[in-house]
């Protein structure tokens, strides 16, 4: 599947079916995270693989109650480090993650993007130094659901050509 194809297909998915990553397939996906790319390639970013059911449930509270945390097979949490790159770590942070998302859907997983978490709850429970921003929590697991994609807006309502407002006739 090529990389179009890829993000045509990614869905948000939070229902998960049993059972566990693979470290191939695990490997694979963080690779895709490390060679992201970040500005001045300070890399800023780090990441905690949460696999223990244990915590994956202790989650759910500081997400929200978003109860769908512990049926993953992982979270994988993205830390900014603001120290490192306090300008860029977010954003480098962010791209790193969404490597991730693009190749757990090559892989054949689902995942979703966590935004809704106390930020304090998940650095307390995942021993987090205060250095780091957590950015997002990206779920990934086998998915127990196929949703359809969702409405987007037409190319001419998000794109100007050359100045805002001209807009773009694809």
């Amino acid at each position: 599947m090529g990389v179009y194809d890829v993000i045509l297909s990614r869905r948000s998915i939070r229902s998960y079916a049993p059972g566990t990553i693979s470290q191939e397939d695990l490997n694979k996906i963080l690779e895709a995270a490390r060679w992201a790319p970040s500005a001045g390639n300070r890399q800023p970013r780090h990441f905690v693989v949460v696999l223990d059911d244990k915590l994956k449930s202790e989650l759910v509270p500081a997400c929200r109650h978003q109860s769908f945390i512990k049926d993953a097979a992982c979270v994988i949490v993205g830390l900014a480090d603001m120290e490192l790159s306090p300008k860029w770590a977010i954003v480098d942070t962010t791209i790193a993650l969404e490597h991730i998302v693009l190749e757990a859907t090559e892989l054949g997983y689902g995942s979703c993007w966590i935004g809704a978490f106390d930020e304090s709850k998940v650095k307390e429970l995942l021993n987090i130094p205060d250095k780091y921003k957590v950015v997002a929590l990206i779920t990934i697991g086998k998915p127990a659901e196929s949703p359809g994609p969702r409405p987007r807006k037409a190319l001419n309502e998000i794109v100007s050509l050359n100045t805002y407002g001209n807009l773009w006739q694809p």
